[in-house]
């Protein structure tokens, strides 16, 4: 049986699949573990299995490829990548630490009060989220939103682009699909956009490195 027999049936009515539902759709299923690590994808399959020709297919495994969760075979067509090991996780927190608590720090000091608004109302969604049945798909999006957030708060639109080349929330979801943090990261969450708003520059810095640390030692006992 082919791992692309495990993805759920897609439907879209009437219309065709555009290459953005169908990147976010194969996004998802690697990230859950539906398509595992090390599983070959073809793009013929992938077509038919989503009912669509084969441009939005190529376009969404290009994407796909270039957040580091497929790799291209020469003459082989495409598979999903392994996980993060413990190596490779350990240099991607350190990265984090390098950058984010500075940035959150620099948050605390420029936030416009339209960005202070925005953070706190992310902050209200992750509370939602973790009430809901699919609650790591949305806590996990949430995530991804709220350090957005804070890069922008930052102004400083270098640093942003070069922590999104990482596409380290993708790597460190797809390792630890499991829900067992979802409270933990929003209440950190919390802290640290409760510092920024309150400009406060040393608090936004520290709750920053103390979420990235604890979030860190989490996915390294889930390795463990």
């Amino acid at each position: 049986m082919s791992a692309l027999d495990q993805l759920p049936a897609f439907s879209v009515g009437a219309r065709t699949m555009l290459g953005d539902e169908v990147y976010f759709a194969l996004q998802q299923s690697i990230l859950d573990g539906t398509v595992p690590p090390d599983a070959r994808i073809n793009a013929g399959e992938l077509a038919r299995r989503f009912d669509v020709s084969p441009t939005p297919v190529r376009e969404a495994l290009a994407r796909l490829e270039s957040d580091g969760l497929v790799e291209k075979l020469p003459l082989r067509g495409y598979r999903t990548t392994d996980l993060l090991d413990r190596r490779q996780l350990g240099e991607l927190f350190e990265l984090r630490l390098l950058l984010e608590p500075e940035t959150a720090a620099s948050a605390a000091a420029r936030r416009s009060a339209a960005e202070a608004e925005g953070l706190e109302q992310e902050v209200e969604a992750g509370r939602i989220a973790i009430d809901e049945d699919d609650a790591y798909r949305l806590l996990s999006q949430h995530d991804v939103r709220l350090h957005d957030l804070v890069f922008r708060a930052a102004h400083n639109e270098t640093v942003r682009q070069a922590y999104a080349r990482t596409h380290c929330h993708l790597h460190t979801f797809r390792l630890a699909y499991t829900g067992s943090y979802v409270a933990d990261t929003v209440a950190e969450h919390s802290a640290v956009v409760a510092a920024i708003i309150a400009g406060d520059t040393k608090k936004a810095s520290t709750s920053m490195r103390t979420h990235i640390e604890r979030s860190r030692d989490r996915l390294m006992s889930g390795l463990d």
